[in-house]
């Protein structure tokens, strides 16, 4: 009886806080409620209510918390409508209960269906060679191009999932976070979610790579006190001047997300100390949209008059907005104390749309910000492009479109003087492709500058192309090396196939004539038998090589008709020097079949494994890295750091190939790592590091390489360790020597 008034009171306890999160849900909506609005909301929140009654997250709370979360997000964080929240409510309905599309289609129109229909996930099985992400993600975008809220909504679930990854096995955090990384994020940023992609990209690096997350948090924390003693002093003459002045606005110092600092570190070779852009100061104008631009020039001549400005780090995103629709005058200034100081100016309405993104040009629907749309109406022209062909692999797709999200972006001139954004890396031929896909097929070449240029030649910032053509050009295979963007590669893609297709048809009729010969039926049954024979992947594949004359006929002597049925007569012999092909499947199953279910892959040194594995040279992994082993098709298992370079891209797309990996304790086995220092040259500086690595800490030296120049010195030591605390212990030791500007792990 005791337990039941327990229970009874713990469901009291959670219904209230589940009308609490809903109470507010309606508050954040209230300004945006149309007539009906509140209606269906309430239907919507009871609909979710009952597809998860019995169902809880892995931290033990309802579940319904979850889609109330996600729907709260959408509107308090992206500003979206009514119709976008109830979508975000039942966003897991259809896949948790025996709710249907057509049952919320009947209860709040087509569009909700659809938006929700496109949130669901992608059911049944998929060819090993793909991944169930690929998949559920090319859905996903499929449905992009028709709403955009879809996008949205699924980057808010994400943003949840994030928040409380905390409850997930460790393996879980890993592979969520490295999709999250790899697609998600960059989706943010790209339209526009500059706060959520921030947010993302920091709760992904806490669970990849936990101990640089955790130096830099503290590290923050330990600065604040200095960093806003030096912010209050920079800020004093811009604010003083821009009151005089008569602006209305706001100013103020945002810290950069630890993520962007891990990057700067990472990339630039540098310690935290010397990371000088750790803030931006930016001002925020409350002016008027038709004098918006020429306020934010203003106050730049404004910041110039008391700091000095970095000529090269003027970025006008004013005249020319990003293609998510970003606007801001960006400048780099030097403060106080000889210290760089990164300014961003922007209106109110430019705020908006940089915290909001895409979700807030719905906001200025009506004015200025209608006509920014144009940059993510042709951003999505091009996902439609690559979306045309449904023949295309999941992974290429994604990897297509991945590059499409992380590009820079360049500023080029038509002949007539017309802007056009491109991506950076983008070539001659990538610009014909963008002006229109008739003109790229037809490029015989270009001028840039007024210069003859090749097809391959690789555009800057402020070219001028001219597109030369001909009727009798058309697209060839070497094409394909010396494009950059998804858009000229779909349509290179999709010409070769045109024209293998019209080959094919050839092929076909060759090969109709073949089976009736041998009187064998023209069906699928038999074209299946024929393309495993064969080894082709497709029906096209087959009848091309047939039309080509690599697949002849007397090949098909290998075959017994029997009631217009193809059977294998005989197997050819396999050479010696040959193996027999083994699928991607075959070898995944087999290794998780030895591994036990559940089960962690124990490395080093076990010799009673029965599973192959070896460390991955990308990262040369060692004892006390985290670290997970992913299944190669002819190598056995790998096994790599979590943050290898590769990592995030296995973990995203081959999730199905990783295996939870720990170390043992042995201790009876070398790993050979590097580190790499940089110091000032100086007499006995090298003779001091070898002493600490073979002397003091008896550890073997495989190589040692140095270079000297004016006075500095950059070298790498590879060493043979037994462990991450043999290693950590070997650079704290090395730190401490005189004449040593930095230490750290050699990452190739």
């Amino acid at each position: 009886m005791k337990e039941l008034i327990i229970q009874n009171i713990d469901e009291v306890a959670e219904n209230k806080a589940i009308a609490k999160e809903y109470r507010s849900l309606l508050k954040g909506l209230k300004e945006r409620l149309k007539k009906g609005d509140k209606e269906n909301l309430r239907l919507g929140f009871e609909m979710a209510l009952d597809a998860h009654k019995d169902m809880r997250r892995k931290s033990g709370e309802p579940y319904i918390f979850h889609p109330i979360a996600v729907a709260r997000i959408v509107s308090e964080e992206m500003g979206l409508d009514a119709e976008s929240v109830i979508c975000a409510l039942l966003h897991d309905t259809v896949e948790d209960s025996e709710l249907t599309i057509e049952d919320i289609a009947i209860a709040f129109g087509k569009d909700t269906s659809r938006i929700v229909d496109g949130l669901t996930k992608i059911s049944g099985v998929f060819d090993m060679h793909s991944s169930l992400q690929a998949e559920n993600f090319r859905k996903l975008i499929l449905t992009l191009a028709e709403d955009l809220r879809v996008i949205l909504i699924k980057i808010a679930d994400r943003l949840h999932n994030m928040r409380t990854l905390d409850f997930m096995s460790p393996d879980k955090q890993m592979k969520i976070a490295s999709e999250i990384l790899f697609l998600y994020a960059p989706l943010a940023n790209r339209i526009g979610l500059h706060n959520i992609k921030s947010e993302l990209e920091d709760l992904s690096l806490k669970y990849t790579d936990h101990k640089s997350y955790r130096e830099i948090a503290l590290k923050l924390k330990e600065t604040k006190k200095q960093r806003t003693k030096f912010i209050n002093e920079f800020i004093r003459p811009i604010k003083e001047n821009l009151e005089k002045k008569g602006f209305d606005f706001e100013i103020f110092g945002r810290p950069k997300s630890i993520y962007s600092i891990w990057s700067k570190i990472k990339n630039k070779g540098v310690p935290f100390e010397e990371v000088f852009d750790l803030f931006a100061i930016r001002i925020v104008l409350n002016s008027p949209i038709e004098s918006e631009k020429a306020d934010c020039w203003s106050v730049y001549s404004i910041i110039t008059d008391s700091y000095n400005p970095s000529i090269d780090r003027l970025r006008d995103w004013i005249s020319n907005p990003k293609s998510n629709g970003y606007e801001a005058l960006h400048t780099t200034v030097m403060g106080p104390q000889g210290k760089f100081v990164e300014v961003q100016i922007r209106s109110r309405r430019m705020h908006e749309i940089a915290e909001k993104g895409v979700a807030a040009h719905y906001i200025y629907k009506d004015g200025k910000g209608s006509s920014e749309m144009n940059s993510v109406d042709e951003w999505l022209k091009r996902i439609s492009t690559i979306l045309s062909n449904p023949e295309t692999n999941a992974l290429d797709f994604v990897n297509d479109f991945k590059m499409d999200l992380v590009s820079e972006e360049i500023y080029v001139f038509t002949p007539k003087g017309d802007l056009k954004t491109l991506q950076k890396g983008s070539t001659a031929l990538d610009f014909a492709f963008e002006i229109h896909t008739g003109i790229g097929k037809k490029c015989l070449g270009a001028k840039v500058n007024h210069k003859l240029v090749p097809l391959s030649y690789q555009l800057k910032n402020g070219d001028q192309i001219e597109i030369l053509t001909s009727a009798k050009q058309k697209p060839s295979e070497d094409w394909l090396n010396f494009v950059y963007t998804t858009k000229a590669k779909a349509h290179i893609k999709q010409a070769l196939k045109d024209d293998k297709r019209v080959i094919a048809d050839n092929g076909k009729e060759i090969l109709k004539r073949k089976l009736h010969a041998i009187k064998a039926d023209y069906n699928d049954n038999n074209i299946n038998v024929l393309l495993a024979h064969f080894k082709q992947q497709s029906k096209l594949d087959l009848c091309y090589e047939i039309a080509q004359n690599h697949i002849k006929l007397e090949d098909f002597k290998s075959f017994d008709v029997v009631g217009g049925s193809i059977k294998i007569k005989r197997i050819p012999q396999i050479k010696k020097e040959e193996s027999p092909s083994i699928t991607d499947s075959d070898v995944v199953k087999s290794i998780k079949e030895t591994l036990k279910k559940n089960a962690d892959l124990l490395i080093m040194g076990d010799k009673g494994n029965k599973i192959l594995f070896s460390y991955a040279q990308c990262c040369n992994p060692i004892p006390g890295d985290d670290v997970f082993g992913f299944i190669t098709v002819d190598e056995g298992i790998k096994i790599h750091r979590t943050t290898c370079s590769n990592a995030i891209n296995l973990m995203s797309k081959y999730a199905y190939r990783i295996v939870k990996t720990k170390w043992t304790k042995e201790k009876d086995i070398a790993f050979l790592t590097g580190v790499k220092i940089n110091g000032i040259d100086d007499v006995g500086v090298i003779n001091k590091v070898t002493n600490i690595i073979s002397g003091e800490l008896k550890i073997n030296i495989r190589a040692f390489s140095i270079e000297s120049e004016d006075g500095i010195f950059e070298g790498l030591v590879k060493v043979y360790v037994e462990d991450m605390e043999q290693l950590d212990l070997l650079i704290e030791k090395l730190k401490s020597l005189d004449g040593l500007l930095s230490v750290q792990r050699y990452e190739e």
